[in-house]
């Protein structure tokens, strides 16, 4: 993203946090709006998916560290407009000692030269401000394209196991015409003759010495004489395409995967951004998650706890028989080892198995009697199951 797109748009506004907002306020801001106004819920519909895609851009930003603090620099070094007068009489203003009245410089004028393409930056201007200008311009490269957001949705089993799957997306892509280049084939795009394909071109100016952007190519650094019919020269057309991702055995509710080069095609042949797909993962009916471990409640009766028994438990692969010791408590966790999640570095967490009595709704006859039998000679061996609760 260039910098003027950063002083133009507040991305706080945006989601509609503050900008002291944290990061998981972000993400549940940005993730609630991204659902309302994702394509598959309205299609045919521009101005969601222009709102889901600005939403996705303010998470990304904001999300990076790096980034949000890039980018609050930008925004309160511009914070009145863009525009700046730096006076250059006798030491009154930031470039005191050249004499002579102040001079107006409109920073929105300096970022309109640099081209969306990547041409020269602000950077580079400032450069040649302070003496730099001689210094030999770097090449421009075409600007690389945006990073995609989408969401999709796994079933518990699917989460913990890995699972390959299409994924439908409408975006920017790479012109099939043209494969990216920006010229009608059987051409070629040419290297601009004024700038000789470095994008920028040295200006001298009095005392000032500036590196600005070509302005025979918009500083691309080439120019095509030829444009592609189907991309207009672009080198990229929105289209609808199917990838296949491998989403990995492990993944969390909430995780993003980042798929290289999958998102937005650069202008020109250049990259391609990024593609981060957000994983929901629909509760299961019989496991749960703890980290790597995997969890699961089994019901048993009084007197298998009691007695003691071997109980048969469901896993991901199949059944395996959980001891039960003579005398356990109810609600006891027993941990089978390797039975778990698989893990991002290999091997697999452990199967925690919460044993719980379920009781019978109703007790009738030889069941009710004997049940008697056995309180009383539970009473009669003086076992007391509240003795020393509540201070007794």
């Amino acid at each position: 993203m260039v910098q003027r797109e950063w002083v133009e748009k507040d991305f706080y506004k945006e989601l509609g946090v503050s900008s002291d907002a944290s990061d998981s306020e972000i993400k549940s801001v940005a993730r609630k709006l991204m659902a309302e106004n994702h394509p598959d819920r309205n299609p045919n519909d521009p101005k969601a998916e222009e709102r889901y895609k600005a939403v996705g851009e303010a998470k990304d930003v904001l999300l990076d560290k790096a980034k949000r603090k890039e980018y609050d620099e930008t925004r309160r070094l511009f914070a009145n407009g863009g525009g700046r007068r730096f006076n250059g009489g006798g030491g009154g203003g930031n470039f005191g000692g050249f004499g002579g009245e102040g001079v107006e410089f409109n920073l929105g004028d300096l970022f309109d030269a640099a081209p969306q393409t990547g041409g020269a930056n602000i950077g580079d201007l400032f450069g040649g401000l302070f003496g730099r200008g001689a210094q030999q311009p770097r090449p421009s490269r075409p600007r690389r394209g945006n990073d995609l957001e989408t969401e999709t949705e796994l079933s518990f089993l699917e989460a913990t196991k890995g699972v390959a799957m299409p994924l439908r997306l409408t975006s920017p892509a790479p012109c099939t015409n043209c494969h990216g280049s920006g010229a009608r084939p059987g051409t070629s795009p040419k290297v601009c003759p004024n700038c000789n394909g470095a994008g920028v071109v040295n200006r001298n100016q009095g005392a000032f010495g500036f590196s600005e952007p070509c302005t025979e190519c918009r500083g691309t650094g080439s120019i095509i004489e030829e444009p592609c019919e189907e991309c207009g020269g672009k080198g990229a057309t929105t289209r609808t395409r199917t990838i296949n991702v491998r989403i990995p055995p492990g993944v969390e509710d909430g995780q993003r995967i980042r798929l290289a080069g999958q998102g937005e095609a650069g202008l020109r042949g250049a990259p391609s951004g990024d593609l981060f797909v957000t994983v929901h993962v629909r509760p299961d009916k019989v496991f749960g998650r703890t980290g790597d471990d995997l969890t699961v409640t089994v019901p048993v009766s009084f007197h298998e706890l009691a007695l003691g028994t071997t109980l048969s438990v469901p896993t991901l692969e199949g059944k395996v028989g959980v001891r039960v010791p003579k005398g356990t408590s109810d609600g006891r966790i027993l941990r089978v080892r390797g039975r778990g999640v698989p893990k991002r570095a290999g091997g697999h967490g452990d199967l925690l198995v919460t044993v719980k009595v379920a009781v019978p709704p109703n007790v009738e006859g030889e069941a009710a009697e004997a049940l008697e039998a056995y309180a009383k000679a539970e009473r009669a061996s003086g076992f007391d199951p509240r003795a020393g609760w509540n201070g007794a």
